[in-house]
């Protein structure tokens, strides 16, 4: 086995798990792995008390102060800060 298939294995070889704190709607969310979908975000944020609907749009807010959707399947490289909005299909704000 090469070193890279090594790495970051825990006890009896698992794979070590990676956690990323994210915010939506002002809210922490804990996520595990290194990339999410748009519909694990929206639903790890349900499970952890967001009140958001599975058919809200996801939104991440970038630092630039504009926004890109995230679609359902999207993946999203998770990282420490990332902020998303999630809003209801009908809301034109």
């Amino acid at each position: 086995m090469d070193a890279t298939k090594t790495e970051n294995h825990g006890v009896g070889g698992e794979a070590a798990a990676h956690y990323v704190t994210v915010t939506v709607n002002e809210q922490p969310v804990k996520l595990q792995g290194r990339q999410a979908t748009g519909a694990e975000i929206k639903f790890a944020a349900i499970a952890q008390g967001v009140a958001i609907q599975p058919n809200f749009v996801l939104q991440e807010e970038l630092p630039n102060g504009t926004s890109r959707i995230i679609g359902d399947t999207d993946e999203v490289r998770l990282r420490e800060h990332l902020r998303f909005t999630a809003i209801a299909p009908d809301d034109n704000s």
